[in-house]
């Protein structure tokens, strides 16, 4: 008898929202990105900051700071380490930056590693203000700046994109994978008072 094909599941499928009325906080799920760790090999730093620049028109962030061109975008991570995303063919984009980068830096697939969410509304630093412990004020935490922290006990890296038409900030957070429930109950919880709902 043939079992059915296993079918992946994305990580905040059926994750409840709030009951609450309104719309402070507005959550979407990032599943089908493209994402790999990439760390550079010893005093290849040049090396691998040329390949990036040809291949994706995109300077090689030297500090906590993310830069996006087209579909991929580098944030750093840590000193010589970098998250990369792609929006576009998630099944073959580690793939391809190893066959790119792999003389310079070390390559590893995180795709099926990370989950990945949008948020954005106008309680949202409110909501975060009660699950993370740094300082979100558009003065400390500026577009495009990242942050690698505890979100609720649960390791986290955040950064902030453009803010929405509505002039609200919009952030996306990406935890491991088997942590996502975790963080996600701890975010509607702070969220409640608010109204936490699909959207981003």
């Amino acid at each position: 008898m043939n079992k059915p094909p296993l079918i992946p599941r994305a990580p905040f499928t059926g994750l409840p929202f709030s009951s609450a009325s309104g719309r402070g906080v507005l959550a979407a799920d990032r599943d089908g990105l493209g994402i790999a760790t990439i760390l550079v090999r010893k005093g290849q730093l040049n090396a691998l900051s040329s390949r990036v620049r040809e291949r994706f028109g995109i300077e090689l962030p030297s500090g906590p700071y993310r830069v996006a061109a087209g579909d991929v975008a580098f944030a750093g991570v840590a000193p010589g380490s970098w998250l990369v995303t792609s929006e576009i063919d998630s099944h073959r984009f580690a793939a391809s930056l190893k066959e790119g980068l792999g003389a310079v830096a070390a390559v590893a697939d995180q795709s099926s590693g990370y989950a990945v969410l949008r948020l954005t509304g106008p309680k949202l630093r409110e909501a975060l203000a009660k699950v993370l412990p740094v300082d979100l004020h558009p003065r400390s935490f500026r577009t495009g700046d990242v942050l690698a922290t505890l979100a609720s006990h649960v390791s986290a890296t955040l950064w902030r994109l453009q803010d929405a038409a509505d002039g609200s900030p919009v952030f996306e957070v990406a935890v491991y994978r088997s942590f996502a429930a975790s963080f996600w109950h701890s975010l509607a919880s702070s969220a409640a008072e608010f109204g936490f709902v699909p959207g981003g």
